[in-house]
């Protein structure tokens, strides 16, 4: 990571260096540059979620692309993977897209897109970053008589849906199923309905009434306490839960118990695998998967990888290894073969349709993986030092790992968009995981606390 780019683009408190409307509009013209074709203005795309800062950031990049010669199309609010999708599919040069994610309304980042769709790789962020950092901009700005202009695309949402409704398989119907559905007062509370509803399913929908400071708040794919309650009170076949940009999804089951990354991973890869489309016979996850997955895939002859934490690493993993399918716990899949992004809304199709060809109820295709008991916890830090470099924490850790012995398994590793450490263990039972996690996050706290 950069002194301005993190795991998943620019991150901070909103109205605060970095995530303010300077460094937006440098971000802008940082790009813009370094895009920049040599026939022609470049062309960017700008989305962004719920926010009530993403009227400041959106405007500023606007400024900073249009000064420097660049032809801004702004889309409102609309999902992270339907930013890529349109960047992509207009032939842009470049997309940003201002959201946070699944973290509180006070916070906010920039995700830029590369005009291939992909996020943008690690080398041309450094460029970017190198040029915002040196103070050369405004020497760069072209002559008055080359400045761009900025538009609206109206039609945006009309696209991405019919994006996404044309990855659902054609032989397949939604009608006459009931979904339950918790937008998170994010991005996807426009879109996600009406994909669903045009695919012919009947759908019960919460928190969609965004007001710039509720996105994410006790609901979406973090909290699925209200989703869980919707479906056991109308009958919902399916309860999907999407985080404020909509990347991600958290399913629940037709008895409301909430369905895992991991297992939505698995659901998907194995229909793969019936139908001899899973590339390579390879699933690529991260190492926070939990060791159930990794016993599924040996149970039904799959290499699993395990990438560092981050979709961009899931991605690299599966190109590096021709892989179709990828993804994370928290609810990020990689569909390579629909998208270039993770998409929460595509991943809800695409699991649909394995219940549906399997004419099987999502609680019994969860059994798939048996989820080994987790614990994890987030400690808030001031400072991020190598964990291996502080005696105290390697000496918690090691103290754990001896005591669980080959029954489990510890991973600790620091966030890369908030500053937080994150202490994971697994183990041969709950009370187990939970106290022995407890141990290494007290020491966490002491010393980075």
């Amino acid at each position: 990571m950069g002194a301005l780019f993190g795991t998943d683009g620019i991150r901070g408190e909103a109205n605060r260096a970095p995530m303010d409307a300077m460094t937006a509009f440098a971000l802008g013209q940082a790009v813009t540059h370094v895009i920049h074709p040599h026939d022609r203005p470049p062309v960017v795309v700008i989305g962004k979620d719920t926010r009530v800062s993403g009227y400041m950031l959106e405007s500023a990049l606007e400024a900073g692309v249009t000064s420097m010669g660049g032809i801004a199309y702004m889309l409102g609010v609309l999902p992270t993977p339907g930013v890529a999708y349109i960047t992509e599919s207009m032939r842009a040069d470049a997309g940003f897209v201002v959201s946070a994610s699944h973290n509180p309304y006070q916070d906010n980042g920039i995700k830029v897109f590369a005009g291939t769709g992909f996020k943008l790789p690690d080398a041309e962020e450094d460029e970017i970053e190198r040029l915002m950092l040196s103070g050369k901009l405004p020497e760069l700005t072209p002559h008055p008589d080359h400045m761009g202009r900025a538009y609206r695309l109206d039609d945006a949402i009309g696209r991405y849906v019919v994006f996404l409704k044309s990855s659902f398989p054609r032989r397949l119907t939604l009608t006459g199923l009931k979904i339950a559905m918790d937008v998170g007062n994010g991005a996807t509370y426009k879109v996600a309905p009406m994909v669903f509803r045009e695919l012919g399913a009947e759908v019960e929908i919460i928190h969609n009434q965004p007001d710039g400071f509720n996105i994410n708040k006790d609901c979406g794919s973090q909290h699925t306490q209200d989703l869980a309650a919707l479906v056991r009170a109308s009958g919902a076949a399916i309860g999907l839960a999407f985080d404020g940009d909509g990347d991600r999804l958290i399913a629940v089951d037709e008895l409301g118990n909430q369905i895992t990354g991991d297992q939505i991973l698995m659901i998907n890869a194995l229909q793969l695998q019936a139908e001899r489309r899973l590339a390579n016979d390879v699933v690529v996850s991260t190492v926070m998967s939990n060791l159930g997955v990794t016993l599924c895939c040996q149970q039904h002859g799959i290499t699993h990888h395990k990438a560092a934490v981050g979709d961009r690493y899931v991605l690299e993993a599966m190109q590096e290894l021709g892989g179709v399918i990828g993804g994370e716990d928290s609810g990020h899949m990689i569909f390579l073969r629909n998208h270039t992004t993770g998409d929460g809304i595509m991943t809800a199709l695409q699991t649909i349709a394995c219940m549906i060809k399997q004419d099987a109820p999502l609680s019994q295709l969860a059994k798939v993986v048996t989820i080994f008991p987790q614990s994890l916890i987030n400690v808030d830090v001031t400072r991020k030092p190598n964990i291996n470099s502080v005696p105290e924490v390697v000496e918690a850790i090691e103290a754990v790992e001896a005591e669980l012995g080959e029954q489990g398994r510890v991973l600790v590793r620091y966030s890369g968009t908030q500053n937080m450490c994150r202490v994971m263990v697994e183990g041969p039972t709950q009370d187990d995981t939970d106290r022995l996690a407890g141990q290494i996050a007290a020491v966490v706290r002491a010393n980075l606390g």
